[in-house]
């Protein structure tokens, strides 16, 4: 029962993760202009990953997407590619999660398959998790500069050279989305554990010669005719009266004693 309860919750969590990356690779507002000190005040700008908007002060609000690849930053194309291989990954990893279910039976999956495909889909969530806090902290890093760099040329007087910008909206939600999935596939790598059948954990067994060693002496072969008397190797009831006498001295048998 506890195995079903973390599959479920880590399938649960990872979904929100994977459904976070997606609306924050969507999202427009990745860095917002920054009103402070800024007298033009009618005219907000914010950029997303695909295209900058403009919204006016009357309400109107207008989108223009970025016509071009080749031109975008390096560090730009970057945090792109590396939301949409975590989307990627973890649309994969919620597929292959909804097969390893414990709760749900395909077929005759042996729990064995179901453990390798649970830790698959663990994996998977884990990458896209980095993969979406990667792409964000690296743009944050690049609005990080950039607002330092601006900020420079402000109070050397070049105000109107370029805007500030700040950190949008759809940073936050990608490094929670993130967070989740990351934690999505730590609960489901951990749950891979208790769906291993047990007979398949092999105990080793050690086979130890019991009671004390035992040397073997080697010694001239003797070659007995078939006809000698069998030799006894009790002693005889004399041999052991005599060794318990009442005096409490040790007395030693007579050749008289044996049969």
């Amino acid at each position: 029962m506890s195995t079903t309860i973390c599959q479920v919750m880590a399938f649960i969590v990872s979904s929100l993760g994977v459904a976070g990356c997606i609306v924050s690779t969507a999202m427009d507002m990745w860095s917002t202009q920054d009103l402070y000190d800024n007298p033009v005040t009618a005219v907000f700008q914010y950029q997303g990953l695909w295209r900058s908007c403009v919204r006016q002060s009357s309400g109107f609000t207008e989108c223009r997407p970025y016509f071009t690849i080749l031109g975008l930053p390096a560090m730009f194309q970057a945090v792109r590619a590396l939301m949409i291989v975590g989307i990627v990954l973890g649309i994969l990893g919620l597929l292959v999660c909804i097969f390893a279910l414990k709760c749900i039976r395909i077929g005759n999956m042996e729990d064995s398959a179901k453990a390798n495909m649970t830790l698959t889909s663990g994996i998977m969530f884990i990458v896209a998790g980095l993969c979406a806090i990667t792409g964000v902290s690296v743009f944050a890093n690049m609005l990080v500069t950039n607002f330092w760099m601006s900020t420079a040329n402000m109070y050397q007087g070049m105000q109107n050279v370029q805007n500030r910008y700040t950190f949008g909206s759809a940073l936050f939600v990608g490094w929670v989305a993130g967070g989740l999935a990351l934690v999505g596939g730590i609960m489901m790598c951990l749950a891979c554990r208790g769906l291993i059948p047990e007979e398949s954990r092999y105990k080793a067994v050690s086979y130890n010669a019991s009671g004390r060693n035992i040397s073997y002496r080697t010694g001239p072969y003797k070659v007995g005719s078939g006809y000698e008397p069998e030799t006894k190797t009790r002693k005889s009831a004399g041999y052991e009266e005599a060794a318990r006498s009442e005096d409490g001295r040790r007395s030693y048998p007579s050749k008289y004693d044996y049969v």
